[in-house]
């Protein structure tokens, strides 16, 4: 049994975390802004805030807490989604580095817009930070959660990809759409999209925390990346539901802005380290996965 600090428990990940490490026989200690929240399987609740973090006791962290990155990308929008991860990412830091016994290890959220756009070449652990504005916040990001790592203390960043699961993530958006045959290719439909299942990556960070050789990043994707195009028709026929809509890159950008780069770009990115680090995937092939979320499909 391990003691679990956990930011970020009320999100979608965080909520499937405290699940899978329960039914292990783990304890959750989760950490939140409001005083005296309940979150649900948690065995404790404790204050999220750089002057009173606690993380005496525990065995190990899971960092998760950031502003959600969907939405149009206004300055104010921008400066939150950065602010929230460099800000409480060095909190946890902090926190960890005054602990008189720290935790053991400190698993940090980071993204795969760690890479930038990736073009038609694939990228893995071992590439260079790519360009634009979750570029630069995923380098700075990651910068404050390794200031943890220690003799006592290991670090494992979790670059995440297009998270598919019940109850949130990206299909909670469009599923509906493609549900009600309104779905489509999105630009051209040739870019790469890199993906992974919802209990995938919840169980990518207990894997993390269990294993004490693995440290630095992780790409938490599936090992099958797909193009836009493949993803769309996928996803059409999992639902048995026609998508016959395009959405031109033009409009896109135009009611997106800035965050319109995160569906016309490339991502495709291998989990080569992942692999490496033992992890087996419950859902490696896209359709398993959206079966694996909306059922099997009426006849």
């Amino acid at each position: 049994m391990k003691r679990i600090g956990l930011t970020g428990a009320s999100g979608f990940i965080g909520k499937r975390i405290i699940g899978l490490a329960v039914e292990r026989g783990d304890e959750v200690i989760g950490f939140s802004r409001e005083s005296g929240k309940n979150i649900p399987g948690c065995v404790e609740t404790r204050i999220f805030s750089a002057a009173a973090l606690d993380v005496s006791g525990l065995d190990a962290v899971i960092h998760l807490a950031g502003e959600n990155v969907f939405g149009i990308w206004t300055a104010r929008k921008k400066e939150r989604i950065r602010q929230s991860r460099i800000s409480g990412t060095r909190a946890v830091a902090q926190a960890i580095r005054r602990a008189s016994r720290p935790p053991a290890v400190l698993v940090s959220s980071s993204a795969i817009g760690y890479y930038g756009d990736t073009g038609e070449g694939p990228v893995d652990e071992r590439s260079e930070p790519g360009a634009g504005f979750l570029a630069e916040v995923a380098v700075e990001w990651e910068a404050e959660a390794l200031a943890a790592k220690s003799p006592d203390t290991r670090v494992i960043l979790i670059r995440t990809g297009i998270v598919l699961g019940p109850g949130g993530g990206a299909l909670e958006m469009i599923g509906p759409i493609f549900g009600l045959g309104g779905g489509g290719e999105l630009g051209d439909g040739l870019q790469w999209m890199s993906w992974i299942h919802l209990d995938d990556i919840a169980l990518l960070y207990l894997h993390a925390l269990d294993h004490p050789g693995i440290e630095g990043p992780l790409n938490g994707v599936a090992p099958e990346s797909v193009r836009n195009s493949q993803f769309t028709d996928t996803l059409a026929q999992a639902l048995r539901r026609p998508a016959l809509f395009r959405v031109p890159a033009w409009l896109i950008r135009s009611a997106l802005g800035g965050f319109s780069a995160e569906l016309i770009e490339s991502k495709r990115v291998q989990p080569h380290r992942t692999g490496e680090a033992g992890y087996t995937y419950r859902f490696p092939r896209l359709y398993e996965a959206l079966l694996a979320t909306f059922g099997e499909p009426e006849a």
